[in-house]
């Protein structure tokens, strides 16, 4: 019989919107509430709000989350591949995971905010060739990992994001500890079950990948929904203008009492 996952729930920091110190105080604080996980974002310029307002580079910023922070593990929601060469970030992985004691999560994806590419001199391309690329270069980014010396203190857990049903979906069920959907509900259920004959294609246990999504409208009330769809791992997203510390107790309560029933 497979084992019941637990309910985690994460914080996303995205690195919009506020001075740096802001956002340190918004992952410590997270990390305080109890937290399991503190994310940022891997872009260069806002998603939401003032597309040129404040804005800070993912990388950089997790080795000073590996520094500030103790107990949570880290990581981006998610590092698009198309930025970085894939052995440099396999090492970026291994350094930040030392730096933090063993607490990175490596999210990865194959990008898609064509301002990013544009301004730092990135070719776009296409859907196709970007997933082409990612299929090739996680690889090569996990055998970096590894090889690096020293070691990674664990084997870095993989994340992937995104819903591609023929591509991304099958590069989880090759290589994800955690995938992480989009959508309502119901997408992420018809994409979990797409997930799983992936994953029984490739032969390996649908239940060794965590399924990840962000929180609804709705808050908690909402949640059942999202744990009726197979997710249990929950992330709350926010900037400098949306922090509310208020919100993260909520969930973190929930998730408890959750876990505890």
């Amino acid at each position: 019989m497979t084992a019941v996952r637990p309910i985690r729930i994460a914080a996303q920091v995205q690195p919009q919107h506020g001075e740096y110190a802001q956002l340190r105080d918004m992952v410590l604080t997270a990390e305080e509430i109890g937290v399991d996980i503190v994310y940022n974002w891997d872009h260069f310029f806002p998603l939401m709000g003032d597309p040129d307002g404040k804005h800070f580079e993912c990388w950089t910023m997790l080795g000073s989350m590996a520094e500030m922070t103790t107990s949570v593990e880290i990581g981006a929601l998610v590092t698009c591949n198309s930025y970085r060469n894939p052995e440099l970030l396999g090492d970026m992985a291994r350094t930040v995971d030392r730096i933090s004691g063993g607490r990175l999560i490596l999210g990865v994806g194959a990008g898609w905010q064509i301002r990013d590419y544009d301004a730092f001199g990135y070719a776009f391309g296409d859907a196709p060739s970007r997933l082409r690329a990612l299929d090739a270069d996680l690889p090569r980014t996990i055998a970096r990992m590894a090889a690096g010396n020293p070691a990674p203190t664990r084997r870095i857990p993989i994340l992937v994001g995104g819903g591609g049903e023929k591509v991304t979906l099958r590069i989880a069920a090759q290589h994800a500890d955690t995938w992480h959907g989009f959508g309502d509900a119901e997408t992420l259920k018809r994409k979990n079950a797409i997930l799983d004959d992936h994953c029984r294609r490739l032969g390996r246990d649908p239940g060794e990948i965590e399924r990840s999504a962000g929180a609804r409208p709705g808050g908690v009330a909402a949640a059942q929904a999202l744990l009726d769809a197979g997710i249990t791992q929950i992330t709350i997203g926010m900037d400098g203008t949306s922090f509310d510390p208020a919100v993260i107790r909520t969930w973190v309560a929930w998730r408890d009492e959750h876990n505890a029933a």
